[in-house]
């Protein structure tokens, strides 16, 4: 009798077991479904936008474009996802004097300043639907980012502009996820950096410190610690005297290379693209075996700092029939033969001069030669979201500069693999092209969204350093809620 009980006993027992399992695997697999869902969206991450074109009188109307980036494999919807913007980026843009901006471009402003109702000062911005002040050509574009990117903003105010838009300007700095700072830093080097014989100091230098007065001594920065700004130093000598001043901000940089990680580095700042100076190639049909060159470089090749490789690299392949290995400049029609050796050839060198990066790699995704970077250092644009791996060849320096390895490398590599890899860069080019007015996924609306993708971590940066505004300080100042406790507390 007493084993028939203990037998129902353990019967009842077990079937209870299994019923409480079954119910917390499908409680565990409710809550994973609730929290994965909750957290599926991110404000600046979602679907696409649709596009129509922007009247100017002096810049031509935009067609729609389909946004379609296609740059993971085995999840391109995930990546179109992730580098599109659900609401433009909210950017309050200092109305800052012209000596700043557009006047380094020789623009002035007619009449006296008047504010409008938005607090917007007349005659501080050029009107843009009626002149656009053009920007100086040459290697001048190369870095020429803060000129887009204010533009970008400025026709962002055009209601009746119905187009595509990474960034919307704001009017009042506490609505703004980030507060932009309009200084053409590099126009202001590549122009003013040598000193007159008149000059004490190069006008420069002298606008880089009106510039730390003007931004330390407003509201906004003191309230973040200008840890919400966005400042543009995409020259590597932009900002010498500045950035040791400025560097808690967001800088829009084009390599770290002559920058401390304490000023700046890769989790608080921007890698933007440079210019490609070169024309993209349009209706190409070229293919494997029409490009006859198989390796192709042409620039200087005696630099300092890091660029010691490209010496070295010249002289182990100056002999190699199918390589172009030459020095270069923009002179007597630089640009437009290395356009065409580009185009004619299958892979384009990319190695690190002064600095880790280099404008030849985007004149390289420009002319559909398949990059070969060997560039230790180097940080590239959007890698949070581009995988590069599909569309160039990397090489570590101790590697290519053994004997033969980076021409047997190279010659491995079989038409198929070249063909996919030229096939992703036209996909990707888009990216690295500037437009005025901006294109869905273009280099300016792709800035944009990169900054954005920064926003969160700013926010928590900022907040982080509000901890202990409520206590005493180590100095024995009084914190911001000092009025909120009785004078006998203290």
């Amino acid at each position: 009798m007493v084993d028939k009980n203990t037998s129902a006993i353990g019967y009842v027992a077990r079937n209870l077991l299994l019923c409480l399992f079954v119910v917390t695997t499908i409680l565990f697999a409710l809550s994973c479904y609730f929290v994965l869902r909750s957290t599926a969206h991110n404000r600046f991450l979602s679907s696409t936008f649709t596009s129509k074109s922007f009247d100017d009188v002096n810049v031509k109307s935009v067609k729609p474009e389909k946004e379609n980036c296609r740059c993971v494999k085995d999840d391109k919807a995930a990546m179109a996802m992730a580098m599109a913007v659900t609401a433009p980026l909210k950017v309050y843009m200092y109305n800052m004097d012209p000596e700043f901006h557009f006047g380094l471009l020789d623009w002035k402003p007619e009449g006296k300043k008047k504010k409008k109702k938005n607090g917007v000062v007349d005659n501080v911005w050029p009107d843009i639907q009626k002149y656009i002040p053009p920007y100086p050509g040459g290697l001048n574009l190369q870095h020429s980012i803060e000129y887009w990117l204010t533009l970008d903003l400025l026709a962002s105010e055009y209601e009746n502009a119905q187009r595509a838009i990474a960034a919307k300007r704001v009017y009042n700095s506490t609505e703004a996820d980030v507060i932009f700072v309009p200084f053409f830093s590099s126009l202001s080097y590549n122009r003013f950096s040598k000193m007159n014989p008149h000059q004490k100091i190069s006008r420069n230098k002298d606008l880089q410190g009106k510039l730390v007065t003007f931004l330390t001594a407003q509201e906004e920065w003191k309230r973040s610690g200008g840890r919400d700004h966005v400042v543009l130093a995409h020259h590597p000598n932009s900002m010498l005297d500045a950035r040791n001043k400025l560097f808690p901000a967001m800088f829009i940089l084009s390599d770290f290379g002559r920058y401390p990680p304490t000023v700046a580095n890769v989790e608080k700042d921007i890698i933007a693209p440079y210019k490609h100076v070169i024309k993209a190639y349009e209706n190409d049909t070229s293919g494997f075996d029409s490009r006859t060159i198989l390796l192709y470089f042409q620039g200087a090749i005696y630099r300092k700092d890091g660029g010691f490789v490209r010496q070295e690299l010249f002289y182990l392949l100056q002999d190699e029939k199918d390589v172009h290995f030459s020095f270069g400049s923009v002179r007597n029609g630089g640009i437009n033969k290395a356009s065409e050796g580009m185009r004619n050839s299958k892979f384009c060198l990319n190695i690190a001069g002064d600095t880790p990066s280099s404008n030849r790699l985007f004149d390289a995704i420009a002319s559909h030669c398949v990059p070969v970077i060997i560039s230790d250092d180097i940080e590239l644009p959007f890698e949070d979201v581009i995988d590069y791996s599909e569309f160039s060849v990397f090489v570590r320096t101790s590697d290519a500069l053994k004997e033969n390895f980076l021409v047997n490398l190279i010659r491995g590599i079989s038409k198929e693999e070249w063909t996919r890899m030229w096939n992703k860069l036209k996909e990707v080019e888009k990216f690295y092209e500037f437009h005025f007015p901006s294109k869905v996924d273009d280099a300016v609306q792709m800035i944009w969204q990169a900054i954005a993708r920064k926003v969160p971590s700013v926010k928590m940066r900022i907040h982080k350093s509000r901890r202990y505004s409520g206590s005493v300080s180590d100095t024995g100042k009084e914190s911001r809620w000092s009025s909120l406790i009785p004078r006998s507390f203290w």
